[in-house]
């Protein structure tokens, strides 16, 4: 009935796979778990391998790297059940039940996709983590019934239900294959095809933390993909208030200002961002910043 599929980018699953297997065990529910990574070549798929010895779960190492939305589609591709259950590689059922809450809500014969939420651990993680951590408990992880009030904005596809019929129907983009925004793009079709997304109280933990530094290269790299995806007219300001912030800043004359002014203090900005003490006030503008910097090739 369910299909959990479940993209590795140099990460071990097995605990995960073993989890999610006992809960779908637990309700006596038909299931398949599919873990697919794309092509890392870590050593970590040594201990993923031991997956294929459990029953109704698989794991596979993609031969040439396809890319974040590529893999995702592959999944798909692969999945012999209905109902399609996207998990990020570092996250964590938070309750034993979190199987049999999706279920509960895809009996509802209206209901196309469902989104439980991310919640991040309380313990406050290690000095060079912060950024990241903080981000996540200020942005991403949001009660449901605040979620409800904004569906489309607030949901990730890192712990995405959703009907394999509709899925089919849009598909993540094949032309971004780096981090960032394949995730919004797909959401914002969604958006635009009318499909609701319901939201429900049932989150995963995200457990995989990088260093502040990375997430802030990470950033860069999803950011490319967002003057990408903006003068191709995939992305709107319906869908980014990035685009929506740099679209004033140009009106007025600003845009290339901003992108000079983050080009001299980009040093200055992380310095915080890397900080025990990092600012998300700070990260916004960084993100502005480099955001205009590039839409003015500069």
């Amino acid at each position: 009935m369910i299909s959990i599929l479940i993209p590795c980018y140099d990460y071990s699953v097995y605990n995960l796979v073993c989890e999610l297997k006992n809960q779908c065990d637990t309700v006596a529910v038909e299931y398949e778990v599919i873990c697919q990574d794309d092509a890392s070549g870590s050593e970590l798929n040594r201990e993923n391998e031991k997956i294929n010895a459990l029953h109704n779960c698989f794991f596979y190492s993609n031969t040439e790297n396809l890319g974040r939305g590529k893999n995702r589609n592959s999944l798909a591709l692969q999945a012999k059940y209905d109902w399609l259950l996207f998990l990020d590689c570092d996250t964590k059922p938070t309750t034993s039940s979190f199987i049999q809450n999706y279920l509960n809500a895809i009996e509802n014969l209206k209901i196309s996709a469902v989104f439980g939420g991310l919640a991040y651990d309380t313990n406050q993680p290690k000095s060079n983590q912060l950024l990241r951590w903080v981000y996540g408990k200020k942005r991403e992880a949001i009660g449901y019934l605040e979620r409800k009030k904004n569906p489309y904005a607030t949901t990730l596809t890192s712990n995405l239900v959703i009907k394999k019929s509709v899925f089919e129907s849009i598909r993540f983009s094949n032309s971004i294959t780096q981090y960032g925004y394949e995730d919004a793009l797909f959401i914002a079709n969604l958006k635009k095809q009318n499909i609701h997304i319901e939201h429900i109280d049932n989150a995963v933990f995200h457990l995989n933390l990088e260093t502040s530094l990375l997430f802030l290269e990470k950033t860069k790299v999803a950011l490319n993909n967002l003057v990408d995806l903006s003068e191709q007219g995939d992305f709107s300001e319906k869908e980014s208030k990035l685009i929506t912030q740099y679209n004033r800043l140009k009106k007025l004359g600003l845009a290339a200002l901003t992108g000079r002014l983050f080009r001299f203090f980009e040093s200055v900005l992380q310095s915080n961002l890397v900080s025990k003490n990092p600012k998300l006030v700070l990260f916004d503008l960084y993100k502005l910043g480099y955001f205009c910097q590039k839409k003015s090739r500069l």
